[in-house]
C-alpha cells in the first residue's frame, strides 16, 4: 500500500448517545459511533479521494478493532494504529432540543492512547511519504504524556519538511484535569503550523491577550497570529450564532498574510446533530487546498461540509464531493 500522504494524529474513540433527544439513561440505550477529531477529519478525506492514514492507539479487543474496522472501511490507512493498554475512551453526547443545549460527558482518563508512552511513537516510520500533519488541541489536553507526544510529532514533521495543519479544538473540561499550561503548550505546537483552524478567541488564548472580543476583530486578530508565528501562513474559522438547538447561522472565513475569504452567512434549520461540525469544516478546508483550490474555495468548500454535517447523527462527515458541488450550486430539492 502506498505511504499515506496525510497522517492525522490523536485518539479515536467511541461516542455513545442516548436515542432521539432523550436524556442520558432516560431509558437504558445508547447509540454508538467511532469518533475523535482527528479520525473524523481522516475518515471525510479518505471518502473525498485523498491518500489518508491515521496514528493512534487503540486497546487490543473488540471495540478497538471494531474503530479500526470503521476507520478502514472508509478508506484511512491504519497501518499506523497501534494496540495496546486497557481501555478505549469513551464520551457521551446528550442531544439538546429547543432552548436545552447538547452537552458531553467525558470517560477518557487512561484510554489506550492517554497511556501510550511518548517515545513509542515512532515518527521516522509513522511520516515516511507524509506531506501533510494534521492533529488538533484535544491531544495535548490529555495530560503531560500526550502533550509531549504532540509536540513530538511537530517537532519531528517540521525537521522533515512536512506541513503541519492544527485545530484549536479548545476542550475546557480536560484541561481543567491536570495542571498543564495551555497556552504555553499550545504555542509551541502551532509555532510550527503553516496552518491553523481557529478563530480571534483561540488566538487570544494563545497570545495571551483579552482585546480581540466581537467578530469585527477578526482580521486584527489573525494579523496579530501570523506576527507571532511565522510559519503560520493560512488561519480558517468559522463564525456561529445560535437561535437554539434546532436553528444556527454559520459562516466560513480564511486569512492567509496576504487577505482573506469570507463566505455569506447560511442559516442551519432542523439541525439533527452539530458534534463534529468543526472537523467536517477541517477536511472541507484541507480538501480544497491540497487540491490545489484558493482560499476562497477552501471557505466554501470548509462551510458546505460543516453544514452537511448538521444533517446526519453521529461524529465523522461521510460526504462525496458529488455533495459538496449540490450543495454548492443550491440544491436543496430531490436529487433523483
Amino acid at each position: 500500500m502506498t505511504a499515506p500522504r496525510i497522517l492525522a494524529f490523536g485518539e479515536i474513540m467511541l461516542r455513545l448517545s442516548p436515542p432521539g433527544r432523550e436524556l442520558l439513561l432516560q431509558t437504558p440505550r445508547f447509540d454508538v459511533w467511532v469518533a475523535g477529531a482527528e479520525a473524523n477529519v481522516a475518515t471525510q478525506l479518505a471518502l473525498l479521494g485523498h491518500q489518508v492514514g491515521f496514528a493512534s492507539r487503540v486497546p487490543d479487543n473488540d471495540l478497538g478493532r471494531a474503530a479500526i474496522a470503521r476507520l478502514r472501511g472508509a478508506g484511512v490507512d491504519v497501518r499506523h494504529i497501534a494496540t495496546g493498554g486497557e481501555r478505549m475512551g469513551l464520551y457521551f453526547v446528550t442531544n439538546g432540543a429547543g432552548l436545552r443545549a447538547t452537552e458531553v460527558v467525558y470517560d477518557r482518563a487512561g484510554s489506550a492512547f492517554a497511556e501510550a508512552p511518548a517515545e513509542s511513537w515512532d515518527w521516522d516510520r509513522l511520516l515516511d511519504g507524509v506531506t501533510r500533519l494534521h492533529l488538533s488541541g484535544i491531544t495535548p489536553a490529555l495530560g503531560p504524556v500526550p502533550a509531549r507526544s504532540a509536540l513530538a510529532a511537530v517537532e519531528a514533521a517540521a525537521a522533515r519538511g512536512i506541513a503541519i495543519s492544527f485545530d484549536g479544538n479548545w476542550r475546557g473540561k480536560l484541561w481543567a484535569r491536570w495542571d498543564g499550561d495551555p497556552r504555553a503548550i499550545l504555542s509551541g505546537i502551532v509555532a510550527h503550523a503553516d496552518l491553523m483552524f481557529g478563530n480571534h478567541r483561540d488566538i487570544a488564548l494563545l497570545l495571551g491577550r483579552d482585546d480581540f472580543a466581537g467578530e469585527g476583530r477578526r482580521r486584527e486578530a489573525a494579523e496579530a497570529a501570523f506576527d507571532a508565528f511565522p510559519k503560520l501562513r493560512t488561519i480558517a474559522s468559522t463564525a456561529r450564532a445560535v437561535a437554539h438547538v434546532d436553528l444556527h447561522r454559520l459562516s466560513a472565513r480564511i486569512d492567509t498574510r496576504d487577505g482573506a475569504a469570507q463566505t455569506e452567512e447560511i442559516e442551519l434549520a432542523g439541525i439533527v446533530d452539530r458534534v463534529g461540525g468543526g472537523d467536517a469544516f477541517a477536511a472541507g478546508v484541507l480538501h480544497a487546498l491540497e487540491s490545489g483550490q484558493d482560499s476562497a474555495a477552501a471557505a466554501h468548500s470548509g462551510l458546505a461540509l460543516a453544514a452537511l454535517k448538521h444533517s446526519i447523527p453521529g461524529d465523522a462527515a461521510l460526504f462525496r464531493q458529488a455533495d459538496i458541488d449540490a450543495f454548492l450550486d443550491g440544491g436543496r430539492d430531490v436529487r433523483r
